[in-house]
């Protein structure tokens, strides 16, 4: 590795080696020549004088790439694509005359990077389904333990642990929905020509219409494509990159959402991300344990939903049948988003199998509220002990304003359960079995038990065989 350039982090630091190769310069490139070589081979099959001899010439090179040669060449063409052919051709001489007949850019370009990506859909949908996972079976195991739950970010009523972890998991079960519809909707530019039209392979076939669309199936069947996009100008429409990388921004948007939740818990000390051993929290305060995995899984989503912009504004300044001003900027922005969620969920993963609960800290923050959530319970039992129920009201409004100031302006303890026992309105009333906070979490424990056998047993049927081969690690 140089030391003295720039190097992006994403490949250094964060992102797995497996997504890294399907976006790097070898993997497209050799998907050109392999595209050439489909071409030829399917145009040969249609009736085009194309030996087979120039069909091996190019199959024996499709990944000995000389990438030092192609640089030179496109110093000197300024042109990426003739530079790559030129190579290519250099290596196959007999099939020079042959390669990227017909054909605009356009074709390797785009249909390559449709091949990207569904490859990394692929790999993304991998991870995800392994982070669902890990997160049911966390879910399940702590169902039944009640905690305070939140709205606005003030005390509610209460919940459980593991029903809160189902709210996170079922973002990521709706992120799947989204991937597998993108994927069953990914069509390949197939072969359109310059501005859309097809006219070169027309001519190519003397005006044989069945044959450039026999031409533009046979490649789409070749590379694992069902079909080709409708129409297209010189290039696939943008829109179909928006799409994509709305969809990794709402993969980002789940993870940052737990994370920050996460964040907030550790904060309370009722949860913690996973703490190695040796690991440092801080170079100053040795005591600190800081949430660095869910403040790096928020800092990749952010980064990766900031990059959905940028196809939404390449989309809706596409001039005509095409400009280039797309180019450099998807160079950046299709990669990095991918790299950026990959990395993303591998910390979830790895957050969501080591998470540590602490329970005193839940119960001591439960029990600080609950004698407010359970005035109500309070006030009906007055009632059925033979109270007024307005006079038990007022009192219980009384009681609550004094104990909230004593926790509020005094930084004492609620002792609302306290005054209560005092008051002779309340003396049938047994005051202590109104803590009871199991009897406040509703149906949690069911809903999460539901929520594993309706929706992520299906999900685990489905890609048992991605469960069996999920093993990336964290890098830093």
């Amino acid at each position: 590795m140089s030391h003295d350039q720039y190097q992006n982090p994403l490949i250094t630091r964060y992102a797995s080696q497996e997504m890294s190769f399907l976006w790097s310069a070898q993997k497209k490139h050799s998907t050109w020549r392999k595209l050439w070589l489909v071409l030829a081979e399917s145009q040969k099959e249609l009736g085009l004088e194309i030996s087979e001899a120039q069909l091996d010439q190019m199959r024996i090179s499709l990944e000995d790439i000389d990438f030092e040669k192609a640089a030179e060449h496109e110093k000197n063409l300024r042109h990426d694509v003739m530079a790559h052919v030129h190579t290519f051709g250099e290596q196959c001489p007999d099939a020079m005359p042959i390669i990227h007949l017909g054909a605009t850019s356009c074709f390797v370009t785009d249909n390559s990077e449709l091949i990207q990506i569904k490859e990394s859909l692929e790999l993304i949908r991998r991870r995800l389904v392994n982070t669902i996972d890990e997160l049911a079976r966390f879910a399940y195991e702590y169902r039944n333990l009640p905690c305070l739950g939140f709205t606005h970010l003030q005390p509610a009523q209460p919940t459980t642990v593991g029903k809160r972890a189902t709210l996170w998991c079922y973002d990521l079960v709706l992120d799947l929905e989204e991937i597998n519809h993108r994927l069953a909707e990914l069509k390949f530019r197939g072969i359109k020509g310059t501005t859309g039209t097809q006219a070169t392979f027309l001519q190519l076939f003397g005006g044989d219409h069945g044959k450039v669309a026999a031409l533009d199936q046979l490649i789409c069947d070749k590379v694992g494509f069902k079909e080709s996009v409708a129409v297209s100008g010189q290039t696939y429409s943008r829109k179909i990159d928006s799409q994509v990388l709305a969809c990794l921004s709402g993969l980002g948007q789940s993870a940052h959402k737990a994370g920050t939740d996460i964040r907030i818990l550790q904060h309370r000390k009722e949860l913690e991300e996973p703490f190695e051993k040796n690991q440092i929290g801080s170079s100053a305060m040795a005591y600190k344990r800081n949430p660095m995995r869910s403040e790096r899984m928020c800092a990749l989503s952010r980064f990766a939903i900031s990059l959905t912009e940028n196809a939404d504004y390449t989309m809706a300044t596409q001039w005509m049948e095409r400009t280039l001003d797309d180019s450099a900027n998807r160079r950046l922005s299709m990669p990095q988003s991918f790299l950026a969620i990959d990395a993303t969920l591998i910390l979830y993963r790895n957050i969501a199998d080591g998470l540590v609960v602490y329970p005193k800290v839940i119960e001591k923050h439960l029990q600080a509220e609950l004698p407010f959530m359970a005035t109500e319970e309070i006030l009906m039992a007055g009632v059925t002990a033979g109270g007024d129920r307005q006079e038990l009201h007022e009192r219980i409004r009384v009681h609550s304003q004094e104990a909230s100031k004593v926790v509020k302006e005094e930084g004492g303890s609620n002792d609302l359960i306290e005054r209560l026992q005092t008051d002779e309105k309340f003396a049938q009333v047994d005051l202590s079995a109104t803590l009871d906070a199991s009897k406040y979490i509703g149906r949690a424990p069911e809903q999460v038990d539901e929520f594993i056998t309706q929706i992520i047993r299906p999900i685990r049927t489905q890609y048992a065989d991605d469960l069996k081969n999920e093993n990336e690690e964290l890098r830093v």
